[in-house]
């Protein structure tokens, strides 16, 4: 008897406090009530800060154990939200600001070039401190084989994709990935084809990480879906500025 209820105890104190909300439906809440065309109202969601820290103290909760247990959308899902999230908490932390740049030294082209921001250790994920580019770099792009993560975590810059204003949700994770694509290379500021000229301007992220997006193709043939008219295969590719301008709200 006594070590049938040792053996008890024994389960019960290892099974983790609380499950991961696979939905993210705290982050959903959030965004669905301070995201508007993927710019975030930094002022109004100050007020929901308490909501955001109890979610965010939900994902420095998950155990790297209880990550390797994840399915594969789980993981991705865990870690885009992940990013996002701590991307708006880190622009409250020091807010009013302009840019994200403008976090670290006083001088913005230092930070940028620095990638200071991104290096920032300011939480705990998988038992560990962590900044940004942790996530972005040592796991989403490392772990999988998915160039439209890029489309998904969001810098809190203009020049970004924009904000979803929904959580990422394992079950529906491919259509929500393939609409944010979608979604960001039909911004002709950012992306569009001019087919008299034969020349293609495409956002600074696929310049940056056009590894990523030409592994198993080109990245014209990439990006065509985004576009209604063909894109020549010789078609001249050039990259337009970005804005590191805050994704804000006015």
């Amino acid at each position: 008897m006594k070590s049938l209820l040792l053996s008890f105890a024994i389960l019960f104190f290892s099974l983790p406090v609380f499950a991961l909300d696979h939905s993210h439906s705290a982050w959903d809440s959030l965004l669905k009530k301070h995201v508007r065309n993927g710019l975030v109202n930094y002022k109004n969601i100050r007020t929901d800060l308490s909501a955001l820290d109890t979610y965010l103290n939900s994902l420095s909760s998950v155990t790297e154990a209880e990550y390797n247990g994840f399915s594969q959308p789980q993981k991705m899902s865990f870690l885009i939200n992940a990013y996002n999230a701590f991307t708006v908490k880190l622009i409250l932390d020091h807010y009013p600001l302009k840019s994200i740049t403008e976090i670290g030294s006083p001088f913005s082209k230092i930070n940028l070039a620095r990638g200071t921001p991104w290096k920032k250790e300011f939480f705990e994920l998988l038992g560990k401190k962590r900044h940004l580019d942790w996530i972005e770099h040592e796991k989403l792009r490392k772990d999988f084989s998915e160039p439209r993560i890029h489309f998904a975590i969001v810098c809190a810059s203009i020049g970004c994709p924009i904000l979803a204003s929904v959580a990422y949700k394992p079950e529906t994770l491919s259509q929500q990935l393939q609409t944010a694509k979608l979604t960001f290379l039909q911004t002709a500021s950012k992306n569009r084809y001019e087919k008299e000229r034969n020349v293609l301007y495409l956002s600074s992220i696929f310049d940056w990480f056009k590894a990523d997006f030409i592994r198993n193709t080109t990245l014209i043939e990439f990006v065509q879906d985004g576009f209604n008219e063909k894109i020549k295969p010789d078609a001249l590719i050039e990259y337009t500025e970005y804005s590191w301008v805050l994704n804000e709200e006015k």
